[in-house]
């Protein structure tokens, strides 16, 4: 059992769904970064995804990018994520962890040397996306053993076939992509992802949280209730790349969170 797998079994014993914060690692600053994140649990965040800052990162839309690109100006790395998580842990050694990222520093650093430093760090779970399940050998099954849970992503266009394939070495929870396209480029439609849900819940018992496109209260109240919960990331980020003050960010933080908690 995880931090994550115990969250999930709170959760569902007081009838929650989760909520789930993404913020990029050192944006704008090392310092203000872990500040927001220290505030995140208190926001009512049930678990932090935290990006790993990349130079080419596929899957995200302009917001997320530029976190990126301002974290890696700022003199964010691999090992500074890590550093930023085990001072986190210094004063919350309760709220899941899940670094997400791509494989490119993972594979740059060495899997096993990444693998001990993580896990020495306080991270839970790995967000990978560039490893599809045919890699599962490369990274997600010795994550898996190392004691973190590998997350896998599903799409509007993960089909039957493909469906068990993907859920075969995904453990904590499935993230499915409410959208078609990349971070922050539409919005999320209940009426949509309630069917796809069903269709991954029937397959597996896997809690199912839904992103990409959830951006207001209303909203994230709509999709956990069609779900297992949801994760919010270029709505917080946008926060933060606009200079908030980290209040004010954790503010924002939970009027999400109230959202999700009254799905």
């Amino acid at each position: 059992m995880t931090r994550i797998d115990d969250t999930f079994a709170a959760l569902k014993a007081d009838s929650k769904k989760a909520f789930v914060a993404y913020i990029m690692a050192g944006d704008t600053d090392e310092a203000t970064s872990l500040e927001v994140m220290q505030g995140l649990p208190g926001a009512g965040v049930d678990i932090i995804e935290l990006g790993i800052p990349f130079t080419d990162p596929m899957a995200d839309g302009p917001t997320i990018q530029l976190a990126g690109q301002r974290a890696l100006a700022a003199g964010m790395t691999l090992q500074k994520t890590l550093d930023m998580a085990a001072a986190f842990r210094k004063g919350d050694d309760k709220t899941p962890i899940v670094l997400m990222g791509y494989y490119n520093p993972i594979y740059n650093r060495g899997v096993d040397k990444f693998l001990v430093d993580a896990k020495a760090a306080g991270i839970d779970g790995l967000i990978v996306v560039d490893l599809p399940p045919e890699e599962d050998e490369e990274l997600c099954l010795p994550a898996q053993a190392a004691g973190m849970n590998f997350i896998r992503l599903a799409t509007p266009t993960t089909d039957d076939k493909r469906l068990p394939k993907v859920l075969q070495n995904t453990s904590g929870f499935l993230y499915y992509v409410s959208i078609t396209g990349i971070t922050g480029a539409a919005e999320a439609s209940a009426e949509d992802v309630a069917p796809e849900v069903a269709r991954i819940k029937a397959a597996s018992d896997i809690p199912v949280i839904v992103g990409f496109g959830v951006n207001t209260p209303e909203k994230a109240q709509a999709i956990a209730g069609v779900a297992d919960g949801t994760v919010v990331g270029s709505a917080i980020v946008s926060q933060i790349a606009a200079g908030k003050p980290v209040a004010e960010v954790l503010a924002f933080v939970k009027t999400l969170a109230d959202g999700a908690h009254r799905a």
